[in-house]
């Protein structure tokens, strides 16, 4: 129960540091500088200005002060001549289409305002996920740094139909020389695409089509075609799971591009029952951090225990190794075989044999849960062919190369060999949205536009069509690739015309175009069809190869992707930079994560500064001869022996100076292999200095934030009140009485009207983030920069808390038990080495006891008749005492003009970034107080939009972008006044409190109890 643990954020937390301490007693981490606005005391004791002078420059100061700011800027605005059929001035238009950028897929629901994209969400009709990258997308579409903007040659700008006319020639000459030419594309998952790309091989017999997926799952792409006979990735229905077991599989991060929505939905205490998760991992992962169980262990053991599970649930003798944890193994086999076909085994491990062996499981199970009939069309690339290509285009033997959104010599290991390569072809043509590293290299750039502004088709899995369509007339002069290679080939016909005929064809069966498009999806029918290997497999031999390749060592380093940056292809995107990953909470940076164990034996640390910014060690990496100086940072849960890099830094050509950030992990992935044997790590000289959130807006104290009940707790017939969710209570009239019965105040009657409330479910926050872009995205908060998010100026509205908690005694109980300080820091410790980590989304609370409204000397916040806490910019002054008034750490401050500031070179300081600005938002100038707004437009949008059709506001009608945005529902808004609403019933659900309510600051958002399954129900 969350009274018996101890929750700390930070190793210095841990530690008791006293600078963490005094943090978390400051309004802002870095004190203000008030001699350098008012000069020294010496300077002003001898200063001569008389009493009457300085009152009457203060008098004239003010009036001038408060005469601008009452002059606005003026900005002109050209009405429409002719107005557009399709637009109306202030109100929104959706279009629904899909993503597809050889990474990231999903369908979506675009929002523009006069013609122009400023959201994403998930088209949840289409059974549509957005994450943060997604969110995102909408401001790499106005990224005029990074785009490519017109076709060249050789760096000199051309025409399109030049570029066609040279390049349709040298195709055909090679074409006549029967010179091999290589089409080189990510993973594009269309149907038409597909289509176009073999009649464009049909035209041309001399060109290969070769599939290159710079983060690769290659090796579960393989095992699918030797044991099914089809080149896809299994799907796997994790909401039907009894039990779950992963070996470094972050299904609910990027593996096989994510499972969370199935897989919360199939842990829902309200249910009775929840599926049982249990993690192998090395590195700390978003799946292991929300797992029942989480074991750590380096990658080689997890391939040995991969391995000891197997022979348990077959019986059979396949050659392993004994690991630490064998004894958990066979509790996981017990569970699994408990679970029969509602067990299910996944391994994230990027090797064929390894997939194999988890395949095998599966199917010893009759796992019903894996689906190897609605596979999945995702990460189709293949290292093979791309090994085979880059020795090819080395040695000579390749006459041109055609690339598509691919950047391999950023993204390979060995970019030289392609590079070397790339220079023998006698035909090197980049199509592209972005200028890199390829596109600079090949002598033909022609770009292509953003998925937004797009014609297409998707087909993710084997039952949903997709459909794209562009939500914006191209900003740049682009052509589709579909285009160019439909000319190329010689067929006069646009790309829509063919995607319409191939989707009526091939795809609708009478259904309407229109209403597909409009809907942005169709279902297709699937045929149910009995599995069937296609040849027999023998696991030893596959056991046999898997334990040869597996080289245990010293230290070994798991290569991963962030939730935020992924694969890199939006390294210039501020909004992914500043988003602070949800485990280390840091941000504009990768690193090496180390053990607390290691890193104590090799010197590294992370001290924290007074002003709350963070420090690291730098660390030489050396794997298969090539070496790497990064930064360390501490991460507790991180197994020793073990080091954890993020993929998808380091870039620099073409990007901003403030995005250059971190360093190009890509060059040690070897292989496409996320796993290196034989790491050697050395500390060498250098501070690097983090921009990490994780000890600054510490909630001080406060015990009461987090609240964890057990599934045999919460199933329990014991009052939730006297056991798992215990309210607050107070002395009153010398009797204990629950806190939320004493009112200090007059009450208002909430009765009227609407009154919003938002509940989050901490059982189903996986802590992805994507709430956290899509409050970005709808309220215009400004991005600040590394430095400022170091010294605790971040802007962000909504926050995810990221807590370590620890089963033992806090520091006060161990006083009282006689325990040294000594003894509870090592209790401490050996907890930290696998601790449990909960989410919890923080924003303003909008308290109907807010302690901010009664502090401001000027009333610019105030309170609603809805239940929100109004902020009123033109009002504040900036004393900031809402800030220090606030217990939960939320209201941001303008220290700077974040927009039109050269200073802040990010979105708001260029014309095309503007672009994305939410004009139902006003940008807030400096010395302004913000925080969280409960979308207070976005609710008023709703409330007029009923009241022009006549009608009530349909139940569950209202929503904000964080709610909108949440894949897995943990976050719920609505009236709590409409009964039929869901925020009403959960609002009073036994697993509902409040954070910190012994305050009384009675907040508007509600908190559900997280609940955990540790397998006693």
């Amino acid at each position: 129960m969350a009274s018996n643990k101890k929750y700390w954020q930070s190793v210095e937390e841990l530690k008791g540091s006293s600078i963490v301490e005094t943090l978390s007693k400051k309004e802002f981490v870095e004190e203000i500088p008030t001699d350098d606005f008012l000069g020294d005391k010496e300077t002003l004791e001898n200063s001569s200005t008389s009493r009457r002078d300085f009152l009457k420059y203060v008098g004239f100061t003010t009036a001038a002060a408060s005469l601008a700011a009452c002059e606005g800027p003026v900005r002109k605005a050209i009405p429409y001549v002719v107005k557009p059929n399709d637009v109306t001035p202030g109100v929104a238009d959706w279009y629904a289409t899909s993503m597809a950028d050889g990474y990231d897929f999903a369908n979506v629901l675009v929002k523009t305002r006069e013609g122009r994209p400023i959201q994403i969400m998930p088209n949840k009709d289409a059974n549509g996920t957005t994450s943060a990258r997604v969110q995102a997308a909408v401001l790499s579409l106005y990224d005029e740094k990074l785009r490519l903007q017109e076709p060249s040659k050789g760096g000199a700008t051309i025409t399109w139909s030049d570029a066609d006319k040279e390049i349709a020639a040298k195709l055909n000459e090679l074409k006549e020389a029967n010179k091999p030419v290589v089409l080189l594309t990510g993973t594009m998952a269309s149907p038409s695409t597909s289509k176009i790309v073999e009649e464009f091989i049909a035209a041309y017999p001399n060109i290969s089509h070769v599939v290159y997926d710079a983060v690769s799952e290659s090796g579960a792409a393989d095992a699918m075609l030797a044991m099914y006979g089809k080149r896809t990735l299994p799907n796997y229905h994790l909401d039907k799971a009894k039990t779950i077991v992963s070996f470094g599989a972050d299904f609910l991060g990027d593996f096989h591009g994510g499972f969370e929505k199935q897989y919360i939905a199939g842990r829902k205490p309200e249910t009775g029952d929840m599926s049982y998760h249990i993690q192998f991992e090395s590195n700390m992962s978003l799946t292991g951090a929300n797992s029942d169980k989480r074991l750590v262990l380096k990658p080689s053991d997890q391939v040995f225990a991969l391995l000891n599970l197997y022979n348990i649930i077959t019986g059979s003798n396949v050659p392993s190794k004994t690991t630490s944890v064998d004894a958990d193994v066979n509790a996981a086999a017990k569970s699994l075989q408990k679970a029969g076909a509602k067990g299910v085994v996944l391994t994230g491990l990027n090797d064929k044999n390894a997939q194999l062996v988890a395949l095998a499981i599966n199917k010893a199970l009759n796992s019903e849960i894996i689906d190897v009939n609605n596979t999945l069309n995702v990460r189709q690339g293949n290292d093979t062919e791309v090994a085979q290509l880059v020795s090819d285009m080395k040695s000579g033997k390749v006459a041109g190369l055609i690339s598509y959104n691919v950047n391999p010599i950023y993204s390979l290991s060995n970019s030289s060999d392609f590079s070397e390569g790339l220079k023998k072809v006698e035909l090197s043509v980049a199509l592209s949205i972005e200028n890199n590293e390829t596109v600079d290299a090949s002598t033909f750039a022609l770009p292509t536009p953003h998925f937004l502004e797009s014609w297409g088709d998707t087909q993710f899995d084997q039952v949903t069509y997709g459909l794209m369509q562009p939500t914006i007339q191209p900003l740049f002069n682009t052509r589709q690739i579909q285009d160019v290679l439909l000319k190329w080939t010689g067929n006069s016909v646009s790309y829509y015309e063919y995607l319409k005929g191939f989707a009526l064809t091939n795809v609708l069966n009478g259904a309407s175009w229109n209403t597909a498009l409009h809907n942005g999806f169709h279902k297709k029918e699937i045929l149910e069809v009995e599995e069937t290997t296609v040849s027999d497999i023998v696991i030893s031999d596959v056991a046999s190869q898997l334990l040869k390749s597996t080289k245990a060592s010293a230290f070994e380093l798991n290569l991963y992707t962030k939730t935020g940056l992924g694969d890199g292809k939006q390294a210039n995107n501020p909004w992914l930079q500043e988003f602070p990953d949800p485990l280390t909470r840091a941000s504009w940076d990768n690193y090496l994560t180390m053990s607390i164990a290691d890193a104590r034996a090799l010197g590294f640390a992370n001290p924290v500064k007074d002003n709350g910014a963070i420090n690291g060690d730098y660390a030489k990496v050396s794997v298969n001869g090539k070496e790497l100086v990064v930064p360390v940072m501490v991460q507790p849960g991180q197994a020793k022996g073990s080091v954890g890099l993020a993929l998808g830094y380091g870039r620099t050509f073409g990007l901003k100076d403030e995005m250059k950030v971190g360093v190009n992990a890509y060059t040690l992935y070897t292989n496409g292999n996320n796993i290196q044997y034989n790491v050697s790590i050395e500390k060498v000289s250098g501070t690097h200095k983090f921009a990490c959130t994780q000890v600054q807006k510490t909630i001080a104290g406060r015990h009461d934030i987090l609240k964890v009940a057990t599934l045999k707790e919460y199933n329990s017939s014991a009052d939730p009140k006297h056991s798992w969710n215990k309210p607050a209570f107070v002395s009153y009239d010398h009797n204990e009485v629950e806190a939320s019965t004493i009112n200090i105040w007059d009450e208002h009657n909430r009765e009227i009207g609407h009154h919003f409330n938002l509940s989050i479910d901490l059982t189903s926050c996986t802590g992805c983030g994507a709430c956290v872009v899509a409050c970005h995205a709808e309220n215009n908060v400004p991005v600040v920069g590394k430095n400022e998010v170091r010294v605790g100026r971040d802007m962000h509205w909504l926050r995810i808390d990221r807590y370590y908690s620890s089963e033992v005694e806090t520091r006060e109980e161990a006083k009282e038990l006689g325990l040294s300080r000594g003894d509870t820091y090592r209790a401490l410790e050996t907890e930290a080495e696998n601790p449990e980590v909960t989410f919890q989304p923080m924003m303003c609370q909008h308290c109907n006891h807010a302690p901010c409204e009664t502090v401001c000397p000027v009333a610019a916040t105030s309170h609603g008749r809805q239940g929100q806490n109004q902020m009123a910019y033109n009002r504040c002054v900036g004393t900031r005492y809402c800030a220090n008034n606030c217990p939960y750490r939320v209201r941001r401050f303008n220290w700077f003009n974040y927009s039109n500031n050269n200073e802040f070179d990010f979105n708001m300081n260029n014309e095309y970034g503007k672009m994305v600005l939410n004009p139902d938002v006003v940008v807030r100038s400096r010395g302004v107080m913000e925080k969280c707004s409960m979308c207070i437009q976005m609710t008023q949008v709703t409330i007029l939009k009923a009241k022009r059709e006549g009608r009530a506001v349909d139940t569950d009608e209202f929503e904000t972008a964080c709610s909108s945005a949440c894949t897995t529902g943990a976050m719920v808004f609505g009236d709590v006044n409409n009964e039929k609403d869901q925020v009403a019933t959960l609002a009073k659900d036994k697993r509902a409190y409040h954070v910190l309510d012994y305050l009384q600051t009675k907040p508007n958002v509600v908190y559900q109890v997280k609940v955990r399954n540790t397998n006693e129900a």
